[in-house]
């Protein structure tokens, strides 16, 4: 049975990210106090680009042993790794490389790659690396005005086949094809994090945490760990519409 989702609303986007950084502390020391590693999930965005600055940057970046985090990726463009659109590029560029992070802790979607197979090889590693159902430890998502989230777009998600974990679809809008993790790799996680800032979302996460069900419009709608923690940090403007 899916767990409760928490909602915090903060009064805009510094606040956001700033509390959406420490809760992606919290969440990997204290699962670095049971065991030798945490896996985290990174996600592509504006509000990712701000938290990874705080992460990168004392006091945050002493206060947890970056060497003992194994790093993936929610999804990806169909992009080189050096792309000025790349989720990896981003990352890399405002996390990984200003906190030294080492290349054999860092699992990135190759989406230079044909998208089918890039993405049957990026889930064939998770199985290698986590069993037969990943329980990746904290996986970083945001959400876009349109609900997606990840990657999976409106009209995308009822091709997924069960059990999957990680596929290609091309996306009409963007004349690009995508790589994104699926609601069943990531509902296996241990804690999930949704982050959604701007007004520009109001509509939609007022349909996703409080309209009727409807994934394929709504894909945000799909994340609900099955055992895990969720928890959304929205900012003002996009909360103005909700009525929780």
């Amino acid at each position: 049975m899916a767990q409760p989702r928490i909602i915090t609303i903060l009064p805009d986007a510094a606040a956001l990210a700033m509390a959406a950084a420490d809760h992606t502390l919290e969440i990997l020391r204290a699962t670095l106090a049971r065991r030798e590693r945490a896996h985290l999930v990174l996600a592509g965005g504006s509000t990712p680009r701000a938290m990874n600055a705080l992460l990168a940057a004392d006091p945050r970046r002493s206060s947890l042993d970056w060497s003992r985090i194994v790093f993936w990726f929610g999804d990806e463009r169909c992009v080189p790794p050096n792309d000025p659109e790349s989720n990896y590029r981003m990352n890399r560029e405002t996390l990984l490389d200003p906190l030294g992070i080492a290349s054999h802790q860092v699992h990135r979607i190759h989406g230079e790659g044909d998208p089918a197979a890039s993405a049957a090889d990026y889930g064939a590693v998770l199985m290698l690396e986590l069993g037969d159902v990943p329980k990746l430890d904290l996986v970083l998502l945001g959400m876009g005005p349109d609900g997606h989230t990840a990657s999976l777009f409106p009209g995308t998600t009822k091709a997924i086949g069960r059990g999957e974990l990680c596929v290609a679809h091309y996306i009409p809008k963007f004349d690009r094809w995508r790589i994104t993790l699926t609601p069943y790799a990531i509902n296996a996680a241990n804690s999930v994090t949704i982050t959604a800032g701007g007004a520009e979302k109001a509509d939609a996460l007022e349909a996703v945490l409080n309209g009727p069900r409807e994934p394929d419009v709504y894909p945000a709608q799909l994340i609900r760990p099955r055992t895990g923690e969720l928890h959304w940090f929205v900012d003002a403007p996009a909360a103005s519409r909700l009525t929780i």
